[in-house]
C-alpha cells in the first residue's frame, strides 16, 4: 500500500442499490478508505489482497446455492484472503459463501422457519478476554432463511435457537456471522419496506417488532461492532 494513502478496506456487495451502511462510516471514522465492488454487476474482484488490509462480504438476495457463475466465482475467490492471511469478515450470505468454499452446506430449515427481527443469540465461549470477536450482545438482527453448517477446521462461536450456527472463525483473523450488523436507520426502514413479505414467513417477526427490537438492541450491537471491527483489523497476521 502507498504509504501516503490511507489503507483499503475490500467491500464486496451484491446489489446496485447495496450500502456498507454502519460498518462502511466505522471504516472510514478509523481512517480506512472503501473499495467497494459489485460482482453481480460485472466488477472484479482483485487477483491478490496485497493492497487491502481486509475484505468484507455482505449479503445479498441471492443463495450461496444459485447457479450463477458470479456466485461460484466469488465463493472460490474467497481462498484468496484466506490463503494470504487477510482479514476476512462474511455476513450472512457472505459468511455462507465462506462456508462453502470450505466445503460446508447452506440449507434451509428443515422446518421451514426463517429468522427476521431481532433474535437472541448464545455465546459458547468461556475466555473472551483476549478474543478478537468480543463477546455476543444478547439479540443480534437477523434477515434470511437459510443456515450454514460449521464445515472441518473452523470454530464455531456463537448459537442461536432458531438456525444453530450463528459465528465463526477459521485462523486468526477470519470470520463468518449469519446476522446483520451493519444496519443504518434508513436500511432497516428500506428492508421492511421493500422485504415486507419475509416478516410474514414462519419464525419473522412482524414490522413493529423490528423496530421495538431496534430501540432495545440496536445501542449494544452497535458498541459490539466497533470493538470487533477494532480486533479484527489489529489481528491482521500480515503485520506481525
Amino acid at each position: 500500500m502507498e504509504s501516503d494513502q490511507p489503507p483499503r478496506i475490500l467491500i464486496v456487495l451484491h446489489q446496485a442499490t447495496s450500502s456498507p451502511g454502519r460498518i462502511g462510516r466505522m471504516l472510514v471514522e478509523k481512517g480506512y478508505a472503501l473499495d467497494i465492488r459489485r460482482p453481480p454487476l460485472g466488477e472484479p474482484l482483485p487477483v491478490t489482497m496485497e493492497d487491502h488490509k481486509g475484505v468484507v462480504i455482505f449479503g445479498g438476495p441471492m443463495s450461496a446455492n444459485d447457479p450463477e457463475d458470479f456466485v461460484k466465482r466469488e465463493i472460490d475467490w474467497c481462498g484468496i484472503p484466506l490463503d494470504e492471511k487477510a482479514p476476512f469478515f462474511g455476513i450472512c450470505l457472505g459468511a455462507q459463501m465462506l462456508v462453502k468454499h470450505l466445503g460446508g452446506d447452506v440449507t434451509a430449515h428443515a422446518e421451514g422457519m426463517a429468522e427476521v427481527g431481532y433474535y437472541r443469540v448464545h455465546d459458547l465461549r468461556t475466555d473472551t478476554t483476549n478474543a478478537v470477536m468480543p463477546p455476543a450482545a444478547s439479540h443480534f438482527y437477523q434477515w434470511h432463511r437459510e443456515g450454514f453448517t460449521i464445515p472441518r477446521g473452523t470454530e464455531l462461536l456463537m448459537k442461536g435457537d432458531i438456525f444453530e450456527n450463528q459465528a465463526f472463525s477459521v485462523g486468526p483473523a477470519a470470520f463468518g456471522v449469519q446476522f446483520h450488523t451493519e444496519l443504518t436507520l434508513a436500511m432497516h426502514y428500506r428492508w421492511l419496506i421493500r422485504g415486507f413479505e419475509r416478516t410474514r414467513m414462519p419464525g419473522a417477526q412482524g414490522r413493529r417488532e423490528h423496530l421495538e427490537g431496534r430501540l432495545l438492541y440496536d445501542a449494544a450491537i452497535a458498541r459490539w461492532l466497533d470493538a470487533f471491527l477494532d480486533n479484527w483489523l489489529a489481528a491482521d497476521p500480515r503485520a506481525a
